[in-house]
């Protein structure tokens, strides 16, 4: 079961994907989202599993955000998702191997300047994610937290602020079927955390041993960034 708020591009992807369904949902509306687990139940007659990967991001610096930027991240990026989570959940209890899927990123587990709404919805996500874990074992439902890097998925064509400053290659990212095909690969293993792409992977090791250098390293980036301003 297919879900965005793109309705062309949602059918266009349904017909090209075998036994697949288009739902158009806005995420952030209660009614959108209980029409996606009540059409999935119907077309399926049940759920297995569940991939929370709706996103949307702002490319600014806290200081000249606003209250408004905040809240809509956070509906989109964290509220939207959990509260699908608790609609499925009674749907999920019944499923052959059940699992929930969070697609966080990077930034929810290191949080990056110009990007601190984003992170910080990504950082709730990733410990929402961590407390299911305990809490969804008693219902035989496994949650697993995938940690994508930069993917060339035009994400960056949608941002609600484009004014950071920095030189983002969205382009050198990997492809949302690279993302795709290590979501499948982590159901597969019931791998609890993955990261996925490289540059990921070297951040988040290189700020793991060494936190405050990392710390230091992006300060004076930005600040070199930001020099005269």
């Amino acid at each position: 079961a297919l879900a965005a708020r793109n309705a062309g591009a949602l059918e266009e992807l349904a017909r090209g994907t075998e036994g697949a369904i288009a739902v158009p949902t806005d995420i952030t509306k209660p009614v959108d989202r209980t029409h996606l687990v009540q059409a999935a139940v119907a077309a399926f007659g049940g759920l297995d599993v569940l991939v929370n990967n709706a996103g949307i991001g702002s490319w600014g610096h806290f200081a000249s955000s606003s209250e408004a930027i905040a809240r809509q991240i956070m509906e989109v990026n964290f509220f939207g998702p959990i509260e699908l989570t608790r609609a499925a959940l009674p749907h999920l209890e019944n499923g052959n191997e059940p699992c929930v899927v969070n697609v966080t990123s990077m930034c929810g587990r290191k949080g990056m300047p110009a990007w601190p709404e984003y992170s910080a919805s990504k950082f709730a996500l990733v410990g929402m994610t961590e407390a299911w874990r305990g809490e969804f074992a008693r219902f035989g439902v496994a949650a697993l937290t995938i940690v994508p890097g930069m993917t060339d998925s035009g994400f960056d064509k949608n941002w609600i602020r484009t004014d950071g400053k920095a030189d983002l290659r969205f382009d050198e990212g990997m492809t949302p079927a690279d993302v795709a095909a290590g979501i499948v690969r982590a159901l597969r293993k019931n791998k609890t955390e993955t990261v996925l792409g490289s540059e990921a992977r070297r951040l988040l090791r290189f700020n793991r041993y060494f936190p405050r250098l990392t710390n230091w390293l992006i300060a004076r980036r930005v600040a070199r960034l930001y020099a005269g301003k």
